[in-house]
C-alpha cells in the first residue's frame, strides 16, 4: 500500500515513513547538514504526525542506513555543580552553552558536541569524535577542546554528567527546499541517581537556515505551534521541581506532569 492511498485512520507514522523514498546519510550531509541553523520543536500525538506526513509525503525522503529507518540515540549532558549551563538556558542568557556526548547506539559511535547561540538566535553546533565507552566522561583532549572553543580555561574540568536522554529517531528531508526534520519517540530522561521521566508523544524538530520551512507552515496550518522544549532543560526541570522552569512551564504542565 502506498503512502498516498493509506487511510489516515489506519496509518501509523512509522508506516508512512517506511513508504517514503530512501535517502542516504551522505546525501543528507551534503544537502542539509545545517550545522548552523534555526530549530523549531513541536510535540505531536500520532494522529497529528500522520496528518503532517500524509500532507507532505510527496516531497519527503527518509534517512535509511543498512535498511533501517529508526535509530537509537543517547545523549549525556554535562554541567557544573551549580548548573551554570542549565541556568543560562532557563534564564535565556545571551552567552550560553551546552556540552553533551551524542551516541548513535546502533553503531556504537559517539560525538562530543558543544552548542552555542550565534547571531539572531541561531544554534551553532561544533563537534568532534569521542570514544563510545567514554561517553559519560570528558578526557583531557575533550576538556581542551571545550575550553578552547568556549574561551573558558578550566571550565571543562568542572563539568560532570547531570542528565542522560534516550530515544529513537527518524529523519526526513524535504527534497524541494532542502530542509530537515527529525522525529523522536520514546524519550526517557534520567539523572545519575536513577530518577527518570518519559514522554509518550513524538517530538518533531524542523531545522532550517532561518525562514520557516514548508513543514513549519504545514504544522501551523494544522493549528500546531512551536513548543518551548529542550530535552536537557525540560528534562532537568521535570525531574527537579526546585529548578527554575518558567521558560518550559507550559510544556511541563501539558506533557510531563
Amino acid at each position: 500500500m502506498t503512502l498516498m492511498t493509506m487511510p489516515h485512520n489506519r496509518a501509523e507514522p512509522e508506516d508512512l515513513i517506511a513508504a517514503l523514498p530512501a535517502i542516504s546519510l551522505d546525501s543528507i550531509n551534503g544537502a542539509a547538514a545545517l550545522q548552523t541553523r534555526v530549530d523549531r520543536k513541536y510535540i505531536l500525538d500520532g494522529g497529528q504526525l500522520v496528518s503532517l506526513l500524509s500532507a507532505l509525503g510527496h516531497r519527503l525522503a527518509a534517512l535509511e542506513v543498512n535498511g533501517q529507518r529508526s535509530f537509537g540515540y543517547e545523549s549525556v549532558y554535562f554541567d557544573t555543580v551549580d548548573l551554570e549551563s542549565f541556568r543560562a538556558a532557563a534564564y535565556k542568557r545571551r552567552r550560553r552553552f551546552k556540552v553533551r556526548t551524542r551516541s548513535y547506539v546502533d553503531s556504537s559511535t559517539t560525538m562530543l558536541e558543544i552548542k552555542t547561540k550565534g547571531q539572531r538566535g541561531a544554534t551553532v553546533k561544533t563537534r568532534r569524535s569521542h570514544e563510545f565507552r567514554d561517553r559519560r566522561k570528558l578526557d583531557a583532549g575533550a576538556q581542551d577542546f571545550i575550553d578552547s572553543l568556549l574561551g573558558r580555561p578550566q571550565l571543562a574540568s568542572s563539568l560532570a554528567p547531570v542528565l542522560t536522554t534516550r530515544y529513537d529517531r527518524m529523519t526526513v528531508v524535504d527534497l524541494d527546499d532542502v530542509t530537515r526534520m527529525t522525529i523522536d519517540s520514546g524519550l526517557r530522561c534520567a539523572t545519575p541517581d536513577g530518577a527518570s521521566i518519559g514522554l509518550d508523544k513524538f517530538i518533531v524538530e524542523t531545522k532550517s537556515a532561518g525562514a520557516p520551512s514548508v513543514v513549519d507552515r504545514q504544522l501551523w496550518s494544522q493549528g500546531t505551534r512551536p513548543t518551548r522544549l529542550s530535552k536537557f532543560g525540560t528534562g532537568m526541570a521535570a525531574l527537579d521541581p526546585s529548578l527554575p522552569s518558567n521558560k518550559w512551564n507550559r510544556t511541563l504542565q501539558q506533557h510531563f506532569r
